[in-house]
């Protein structure tokens, strides 16, 4: 964990591994990614020297997948500090936000692809989308992701949804035969077929955030609401939509008529940005079942409970 920063705002005892982070990566002890968190202190250390940032603190709990630390540049302009797990979903997201500059998503200061470190636009950690009423929510996050979806750059690295769904769907086959699982097998099937059509056609090819939701937008300076953490790929708008369709489905389940309400959502989500009812209705219960199966294995049973009736009343 971070340690208390001093009055002036900087951390006492430099780059702390959050526990988050420490917890996610660290079941192997050989391996490469564990090495890599083992020296992410000095890593990040050095970095702060050589690109003249002071350290504010590191953001905690934090995320799985990365170190984030606030910082300060050497004018005094506030900055996010990341080091991402490294691997090739880290060059995608630097490439991605490069391409982007900054158009609805924060802005890419620096890169060192030597340390995988990323210098952002600071963004208020703090206050997401989720932190307005779900209505107003679901219209900022519209207004927020159109702006991201842009044709990809001439030789990208970005994999496309038909490649990172077929890798998904022998997993998908396998948690769908456990034994938990058996009775959503309907869903599981429905969730493989619609995977084998959707691709088949698509209706357009460009950049998608690829992990799309309300805690990834949060409150910026120079726009009100930016995207941060992409997972990016290449391929049709309705597959990025539908994360954001399952979004808060939590409160679906707890009000009057869930299954129509989600429907709703549906229609609403795809009239107010042009893409197609049939295909948005189709990527949100397959994504609503390959999520709902990975926290049933991961042992989650309530949140895996939800998503696949989710996909039920889809």
């Amino acid at each position: 964990m971070a340690s208390a920063p001093r009055p002036d705002g900087r951390d006492t005892d430099g780059v702390h591994v959050p526990k988050r982070l420490l917890d996610a990566l660290s079941d192997d002890p050989a391996s490469a990614v564990r090495s890599w968190l083992d020296a992410l202190p000095g890593t990040a250390e050095r970095q702060l020297a050589a690109w003249e940032l002071t350290l504010e603190r590191v953001a905690t709990p934090g995320g799985r997948r990365g170190l984030v630390a606030l910082v300060r540049q050497a004018d005094g302009t506030p900055a996010a500090l990341k080091f991402p797990v490294p691997g090739p979903d880290a060059d995608r997201e630097r490439a991605a936000l490069a391409h982007w500059n900054g158009w609805g998503a924060a802005r890419l200061l620096r890169a060192a692809p030597d340390t995988g470190a990323l210098l952002l636009e600071r963004l208020h950690g703090a206050v997401s989308l989720r932190s307005l009423p779900e209505p107003k929510a679901l219209l900022e996050a519209a207004g927020t992701v159109r702006r991201l979806w842009v044709p990809p750059p001439e030789g990208h690295p970005f994999a496309s949804v038909t490649g990172r769904t077929e890798e998904e769907r022998e997993i998908l086959r396998v948690l769908g035969a456990g034994g938990w699982a058996a009775e959503a097998r309907p869903l599981t099937d429905e969730a493989l077929e619609l995977r084998a059509a959707l691709p088949a056609e698509p209706p357009e090819e460009v950049l998608l955030h690829g992990a799309f939701r309300q805690g990834k937008v949060l409150s910026g300076e120079r726009a009100p609401w930016l995207v941060v953490g992409p997972a990016p790929v290449v391929g049709e708008r309705a597959y990025d939509l539908a994360r954001l369709v399952l979004d808060r489905c939590e409160d679906l389940a707890a009000g009057p008529g869930p299954a129509a309400a989600a429907r709703r959502r549906v229609a609403k989500l795809a009239d107010s940005l042009d893409v197609d009812r049939d295909r948005l209705r189709g990527w949100s219960l397959y994504r609503a079942v390959e999520t709902g199966l990975r926290h049933a294995a991961a042992g989650d049973h309530r949140r895996a409970e939800l998503l696949l009736e989710f996909a039920g009343w889809l």
